[in-house]
């Protein structure tokens, strides 16, 4: 079946027969070319007749056709009115020219904090700055507690690092990009999401499913794209600050320059401490670890809109330090001794990265753009008497032209990119080290007949060093069966090495005995991991008391051919091999928003998950996995004043089911735990008072019912014991934390 896919995925051809009766086009505003975005509700007609059409929500028109009719009269309120001559039926492309600046109008709006469209093809949605102010969201991995698409948890008991998933799979699965620059990869995987401060995120994009293939063939369960704001746009200087009761200070400024007329620079600065030590639990570790990061970026924007160039210049540097364990645990003298257990994960890290585009300014559907980034990731770490260190030096770029066939249509993205990686891993007393490459080619063709059918189909091929040439089909449907809804399809496969140590440090904290099950790949002796993705979305939008809402339905599953299975079944080791059998992931979701009353929207989730493995003991469901969630994120605000001042209230409910906890039953009855661990239930909220345009302050608590996992780390009074383990975490362990903070900006 899948073979006869590809056929005849490769041998599709699209074409489009035009009307003889009418002529379509499309109208654009000449100073706004960056999307390819029409101009809704322009008026065009024939001259001296009635014959007349608006254009719609893209920017398209049609309008009935005679040979007599030569002159087409363009308008559009705020713009000069055009005459153009037609002389066939080729469809016409004319950009509209403002007129004379108008009078000064001041419109108080507020942006939607998060965005879906009925016209993307891709089951996609947009989360702004705004969602993003509803949590402390000190970064990126903290940015998705009010997001029902994304689950946020804990990887273990000591660092206190958030996890995320979707479609019931970890962040591994996912393309993390960072303004479609792949950023959390390899060496990054565990702890990249952290090393992005929330402050720097101007949007995000979260699309499910199988991604594009303009972004490489790695994208399994979906794709996650930061946007960071930009200096052009951002303002001239920011600040904010952030404290809370678990000891966690943090501190970002942002100050922008105007160099030229084209050159602008921003210097942004993030540093956070934790230095004080909590023990809630008294099981004599640290509930949080103590913490120390400077994170500083510098990021060029030149922009000729004129001439069509746009580019971007990023550089940056990360520290980042982590120490956890015993509370008496001194690294000076206890270091990598049975004195006390401690562990620390020092981080450096440098990134640079460029993008260059071009829109050709009388063409503004037609560009080309290169991306260039290069990394050096460099973390030094021990937990207890496990040793691992890493560095990942990793090159990626890419070369893309976008463009049309016959009209706007159709649209069309190749290129080129090329990716290298050296990794040099240090596991106790092995070394590690291996070197990948890959080149490759894409083509993305996009189809729009301007009303409810649309459709991307995508084919990469791929030459690898490690993973040999391989191709990668990906498309995307969507149909607007009637008004306001939208149906979506997907399917689509992907391919990856499998980082195993990077990827699952947390198992370095315990005395688990790791085994490779050697089965001649060529990575860590592995294969790599191949899966197809299929899904389905629905989404209806409605106005139920002249109050909008939309409902959505979700159903995705992913396939695994292979899977390289982290086998932690047996509590005395942790075991890496080929999948021999199955491994499917499925997920459900069903989402409701709804503004129920003025400014009070709330929004609802239910998910359930379906996920089982075949491991060399049986088949067994995912551990930690709960199979039911449900998700509430209920927000208010304010009127906006004409100063600026607003009051905003959001509070996030969470209730995660039942989880299967991995095996323990050859433990001492003292160390077992139960086979499923018990549901529990989740509060955030935070208050923000908007004074004015320029301050602002927030108030907040996390877990304020404040959940803790009884006993997180087993065998806690023998570390150094064969039946330590600090892996199985299901629940906060922290407890209740408020927190405040405050924002300062110039415009």
């Amino acid at each position: 079946m899948k073979k006869h896919f590809i056929t005849s995925f490769l041998l599709f051809i699209p074409f489009v027969i035009f009307s003889q009766t009418n002529l379509k086009g499309m109208i654009m505003d000449k100073n706004n070319p960056k999307d390819n975005l029409g101009v809704e509700g322009a008026s065009v007609h024939w001259l001296n007749t009635n014959v007349s059409a608006i254009t719609n929500k893209k920017g398209w028109f049609t309008i009935p056709y005679k040979k007599s009719y030569k002159k087409l009269i363009v308008s559009y309120l705020g713009y000069k009115t055009d005459t153009v001559t037609i002389t066939s039926l080729k469809p016409i492309h004319h950009f509209l020219t403002q007129e004379g600046e108008l009078g000064e109008v001041t419109v108080r709006t507020q942006k939607k904090a998060t965005f879906k469209s009925t016209l993307v093809t891709a089951n996609m949605f947009t989360v702004n700055s705004e969602e993003l102010l509803k949590a402390a969201c000190c970064n990126l991995a903290e940015s998705f507690e009010t997001n029902p698409s994304i689950d946020v948890s804990f990887s273990d008991a000591l660092t206190g690092t958030k996890q995320i998933q979707m479609l019931g799979l970890t962040s591994p699965y996912l393309l993390i990009t960072q303004e479609n620059i792949p950023s959390v990869r390899g060496a990054s995987q565990v702890f990249g999401l952290t090393f992005t401060p929330g402050t720097w995120v101007e949007s995000i994009q979260i699309s499910k499913g199988a991604g594009s293939v303009v972004n490489g063939f790695e994208s399994i369960s979906g794709q996650i794209n930061a946007e960071l704001v930009k200096p052009f746009s951002d303002n001239k200087f920011f600040l904010n600050a952030y404290s809370s009761i678990n000891g966690r200070l943090e501190l970002n400024t942002h100050i922008n320059k105007k160099v030229s007329e084209k050159w602008q620079t921003g210097l942004y600065i993030h540093g956070n401490y934790r230095g004080q030590k909590f023990d809630n639990n008294t099981d004599g570790f640290l509930d949080m670890p103590l913490a120390n990061q400077i994170n500083v970026m510098n990021r060029w924007q030149f922009t000729d809109a004129e001439k069509g160039w746009v580019s971007f210049l990023n550089f940056r540097f990360l520290n980042d330090e982590k120490q956890t364990g015993q509370l008496n645990f001194n690294p000076k003298v206890d270091k990598e001794t049975t004195n006390a257990w401690g562990s620390e994960i020092d981080t450096k890290r440098i990134d640079a990265s460029a993008k260059l585009g071009y829109v050709f300014p009388e063409l503004p559907y037609q560009s080309f753009g290169f991306q260039f980034a290069y990394s050096n990731h460099q973390q030094d770490s021990y937990f207890g008497l496990n040793v691992y260190d890493i560095q990942h030096q990793s090159v990626y770029s890419n070369l893309i032209f976008n463009s049309i066939i016959g009209d706007t249509r159709n649209k069309f993205k190749t290129g080129v990119s090329f990716t290298y990686d050296n990794y040099d891993e240090f596991v106790n007393t092995s070394d590690f080290n291996r070197k990948e490459n890959s080149l490759g080619a894409f083509f993305e063709y996009a189809y729009d007949n301007l009303d409810n059918f649309s459709f991307t189909a995508g084919i990469r091929i791929d030459t690898h060093n490690l993973l040999g040439t391989f191709i990668t089909p990906r498309l995307h449907l969507r149909y607007v069966p009637w008004e306001n809804s939208v149906l979506r399809a997907s399917i689509g496969r992907g391919k990856r090495s499998a980082n195993i140590f990077a990827e699952n440090q947390q198992l370095f904290a315990s005395s688990r005995q790791i085994n490779i099950d050697n089965e001649g790949g060529n990575i860590y002796g592995l294969n790599p991991e191949i899966a197809w993705n299929y899904g389905v979305s629905f989404m209806q939008k409605f106005n139920v008391f002249d109050k909008k809402g939309d409902i959505t339905f979700d159903f995705y599953q992913t396939d695994f051919q292979n899977q390289v299975v982290v086998d932690w079944e047996n509590p005395q080791e942790v075991s890496f091999y080929n999948l021999d059998g199955k491994s499917i992931a499925n997920s459900f979701q069903v989402e409701v928003n709804y503004n129920f009353a003025k400014r009070f929207n709330l929004r609802t989730a239910y998910k359930y998950f379906d996920i089982s493995t075949d491991y060399k003991s049986g088949n067994l469901e995912k551990p930690i996995q709960p199979q039911n969630r449900f998700f509430a994120n209920l927000s208010y605000d304010t009127e906006l004043t004409e100063k600026g001042s607003q009051w905003r209230f959001d509070a996030t409910f969470n209730s995660i089911g039942k989880q299967r906890l991995p095996s323990t039953s050859s433990n001492p009855a003292q160390f077992q735990l139960p086979e499923y661990s018990n549901p529990y239930q989740l509060l955030n909220a935070q208050v923000t008072r908007v004074f004015s345009e320029k301050f602002e302050m927030y108030v907040g608590g996390e877990n304020i019912t404040n959940v803790q996992q009884k006993n997180p780390i087993l065998a806690s009074n023998d570390p150094f014991g064969s039946n330590f383990d600090t892996t199985i975490v299901y629940a906060p362990i922290f407890g209740r934390a408020i927190y405040a903070g405050l924002r300062f900006k110039i415009n």
